[in-house]
Formats: structure tokens, C-alpha cells, sequence
């Protein structure tokens, strides 16, 4: 969530510091790419909290932690890189899509250890 808040204050400040009122979407391409990297940290947020959550209960915590806190790392440079450069999103976002994928495997390797091997 915190990471959330952080990102939606970018947006606020890049609003500012280029005099873009709400509910305008366009205007400087920095202020675009901080809206888009917003916007798209926050699409990814509750298929990333509820991975999280399932693999974290059914498979193990700490392995689960590590991948949330690499996933978290990623969709950070994510943004920063975004909104420098378009692409230098690319990098933090094929690491980030990877992280998703780990949390798909662990999620469905926990649920399926739990309800067909008991």
C-alpha cells in the first residue's frame, strides 16, 4: 500500500509541477509516463496481493516473502525507469511479469499439495 501511495503522490506532483488539473490525463510526456506507471502499478496490485496471499498460505511463507520483496523491488524500478524513459520500463517489467509467474507456480503447487496430498 505504501508503495501505492508513493506512486499516486508522483502523479500529484508531476500534476504540479506541469499544471495538469484532474481529471486531464494528457499534457507533458512526463507527466504521461508518471500517470501510466501509476496506473499500470496499480492494475498489477491485487492480482500481486492476492498471489501473495495464496501461495504465502498454501505453500511458504518465506519463500513467498522473498518473491513479494523482489516483486516489489521490480515494480519500483519499474516506475522510476518509466518515468525517465519508456523504455526503460522494459528491464523491471519482464522481472516483475517473471515474479507473477513464481507466485502462479508456488500458489498452484501449494493448493494442490494441500487438497490432493493431505
Amino acid at each position: 500500500v505504501l508503495f501505492l501511495a508513493y506512486f499516486a503522490m508522483q502523479v500529484i506532483y508531476a500534476r504540479r509541477k506541469y499544471k495538469i488539473s484532474p481529471p486531464e490525463t494528457t499534457g507533458h510526456p512526463e507527466f504521461e509516463r508518471t500517470f501510466r506507471a501509476q496506473a499500470n502499478c496499480s492494475e498489477y496490485f491485487p492480482i500481486f496481493i492476492s498471489l501473495l496471499w495464496v501461495a504465502g498460505i498454501f505453500f511458504h511463507q518465506g519463500v513467498t516473502a522473498a518473491c513479494g520483496l523482489l516483486y516489489l523491488y521490480t515494480r519500483l524500478k519499474y516506475f522510476q525507469g518509466y518515468t525517465v524513459a519508456a523504455q526503460g520500463r522494459l528491464g523491471p517489467l519482464y522481472a516483475s511479469a517473471w515474479l507473477l509467474w513464481v507466485l502462479v507456480g508456488l500458489a498452484l503447487l501449494g493448493l494442490l499439495a494441500h487438497f490432493l496430498w493431505p
